[in-house]
């Protein structure tokens, strides 16, 4: 059965005006990463130089989640957006620095990498404020009823705007290279924040000092700790992705393994993505209906095998359709989880609960960045990325049999 409940939410102007400045700073945060993995690694030629992007921004977006979940259930959160988006477009800027200057005739490949790590360890900051922000505002803008249909939208609007982003990424630095793609990347951040611009403001329900900022830290924790099927849903996110990261080597493969270029990166890089955002616009149409759980559990295993079988491949065509099947996988599990901690997580802590929330998401997605370039580096690219793959259906087999809650969780 086809479900009108998401032309009833998009027919709310304000949750229009959100998603599409998400839409468009995705594309950016999107484009960049597809950039500096390119950049850095034509810097260096060097796989573990591609992790420690992801190490450099996670440190303090992971350093700093817990106090910014205080920070957005305390504080006006329209503010907090604009800020961490117009603190987005300085720190970006600083990267034409060394990408419209010459620097190569004074510093080495390794060296303006350093500098490129040192400003992406600075939004890592900004990003531990904005990641929360987006979604933390969604249930004050559309009715309950609403909800779990504007969490797919939200979801599906991330997806569409990465696979933009990737390949659009790839196609601008194959003809236009490094310096224009960063300048495209800021004009998008700046038209994200016209959009931002026309949102209603949303204040605290709490009092200045009516919680302190380590006992306030301590309840987003706890909660989720104590909610069996939000910290299930987290650790499969964290772990799954965490071990299953093949993308963080698609620039070696695309580069050494495939041949395939600039522009072959770039849609190989969205290939996932495009996996998603086809089972995502399906699933805002034809909802899950039940056992939501054991899917959940059986798309992150699939997922795995997914990445096993990318691992695998020599030809381009064949590897491009794994990533986009677990894509698709990744897609149902996106939905699933982020519904469940949405619907289990009351307002006044919702803040706190999605910054842990993205904690889990940044240690997978960023720290999978780094573990794929550690374990490239002890046993090549091909075989990390098995090794990868292997895991990842080992953790959903564990997380499977251990947690019940989460695996009879229906909604």
């Amino acid at each position: 059965m086809i479900s009108l409940l998401p032309l009833k939410t998009l027919q709310n102007v304000e949750f229009r005006n959100l998603l599409t400045g998400r839409f468009f700073i995705v594309l950016a945060f999107r484009m960049l990463a597809t950039l500096l993995g390119w950049w850095v690694y034509q810097l260096t030629k060097d796989p573990f130089s591609i992790g420690l992007i992801g190490l450099s921004e996670v440190i303090p977006a992971v350093s700093c989640a817990l106090y910014a979940g205080h920070v957005i259930d305390m504080n006006e959160k329209k503010r907090l957006l604009l800020i961490c988006n117009y603190v987005y477009v300085f720190l970006i800027s600083l990267l034409m620095i060394p990408a419209f200057l010459d620097v190569q005739l004074h510093f080495t490949g390794h060296e303006i990498t350093y500098f490129i790590y040192g400003v992406i360890f600075f939004t890592g900051i900004a990003r531990a404020f904005i990641g929360p922000i987006v979604p933390s505002m969604i249930p004050k803008i559309v009715k309950k009823v609403n909800l779990p249909s504007a969490i797919t939208l939200n979801q599906a609007t991330f997806l569409i705007s990465s696979v933009c982003g990737h390949a659009a990424g790839g196609f601008l630095i194959g003809f236009f290279g490094v310096k224009w793609t960063l300048l495209v990347i800021v004009s998008l951040l700046l038209v994200a924040s016209l959009f931002f611009w026309q949102l209603n403001q949303q204040f605290s329900e709490h009092k200045k000092d009516e919680i302190k900022v380590m006992e306030s830290m301590r309840e987003g924790i706890s909660y989720i700790f104590k909610t069996k099927e939000i910290l299930g849903a987290l650790c499969l996110d964290m772990f799954a992705v965490l071990f299953g990261g093949a993308v963080a080597m698609i620039p070696v493969f695309a580069t050494d393994i495939l041949k395939s270029g600039a522009e072959g990166f770039g849609l190989l890089n969205a290939a996932s993505d495009i996996g998603s955002m086809i089972i995502i616009t399906t699933l805002s149409l034809v909802p899950l209906r039940k056992n939501q759980g054991k899917i959940l559990l059986a798309v992150v295993a699939g997922f795995g095998v997914c990445i096993i079988g990318f691992g695998l491949s020599h030809y381009y065509w064949l590897s491009f359709m794994f990533l986009v099947l677990s894509g698709m996988l990744d897609g149902i599990s996106v939905v699933i989880r982020g519904t469940i901690v949405q619907l289990k997580t009351p307002d006044h802590i919702r803040g706190r609960v999605l910054s842990v929330n993205s904690i889990f998401i940044m240690s997978s997605n960023e720290m999978g960045q780094f573990e794929s370039g550690v374990m490239a580096k002890l046993l090549g690219v091909v075989r990390s990325v098995i090794f990868g793959g292997s895991m990842t259906v080992l953790i959903a087999l564990i997380v499977g049999s251990t947690n019940s809650k989460l695996r009879k969780m229906q909604y």
